[in-house]
């Protein structure tokens, strides 16, 4: 399903790949892993609401951004990619760092812009903010040594202006100090119970921030990420907050 916001349309392909399209520009956020982009993805859980895998590898994307190792999925890339693309990075995009065999950004056949936690640039017309994304040391999602699953400096997410829409993808961040004062338009949390936010903090800091529009996204992927998003809707919805689901 394809949801129409303010003058451009917005995708949840899966885990956490977001098509965006303005008159002119098609951006996509966190493209592939887990199959969903191949056809390959199955639920752990029959039925839970999450997009229908398909083998999908359209190739129109002007601007591709990539939030953190962990969502950095080279054939994912090449999928949604234009030849003329450009990948933009979080610069601690490590590939030594996980146990899966990818290529390095400099192998990519694209013109690659490294990015820190807090940029600010433009891509093919797009005004790109870059904002900090990362878990409390003393928050629930912590490993079994104590340390941040996410810790500062990992990553970031995404604050992007298409056609004047202000979008804004978390990452996979707890909510932080100044999320509440980002100027958004549409709101993309993930809502997952694992990694990042979940459905109640999200809906907490969509009240703080009152987008015009809420999509969640980053969920029921797999067993870990399972949450009730219809609860979370309502929740918001009760808020005063619109909010839409894209499954």
């Amino acid at each position: 399903m394809t949801i129409r916001h303010d003058g451009i349309t917005a995708e949840w392909l899966g885990y956490a790949t977001l098509r965006l399209e303005g008159d002119d520009t098609v951006v996509y956020l966190d493209p592939g892993r887990y199959g969903v982009l191949t056809g390959e993805w199955e639920p752990d859980t029959p039925g839970v609401g999450h997009p229908e895998t398909r083998d999908y590898a359209p190739k129109d994307g002007d601007v591709v951004c990539v939030t953190h190792v962990h969502h950095y999925d080279p054939d994912g890339i090449r999928r949604v990619a234009a030849d003329d693309a450009t990948v933009v990075a979080f610069e601690g995009i490590n590939v030594h760092a996980t146990d899966r065999d990818l290529d390095r950004l400099s192998d990519l056949d694209y013109e690659v812009r490294k990015v820190s936690m807090e940029d600010e640039l433009f891509v093919d017309g797009v005004p790109i903010w870059t904002v900090p994304a990362y878990n409390h040391a003393d928050g629930p999602n912590v490993g079994a040594d104590g340390e941040p699953i996410h810790p500062k400096g990992i990553g970031c997410g995404f604050l992007l202006a298409l056609d004047d829409t202000r979008v804004f993808w978390t990452g996979d961040t707890d909510v932080l100090a100044g999320h509440a004062e980002l100027d958004v338009s549409l709101f993309v949390p993930s809502i997952s119970q694992s990694f990042t936010m979940d459905r109640h903090e999200a809906a907490e800091l969509a009240e703080a921030m009152d987008p015009d529009l809420v999509l969640p996204m980053h969920y029921n992927t797999f067993e870990a990420l399972e949450a009730d998003d219809e609860a979370f809707a309502a929740d918001v919805a009760s808020r005063r907050v619109p909010v839409v689901l894209d499954r």
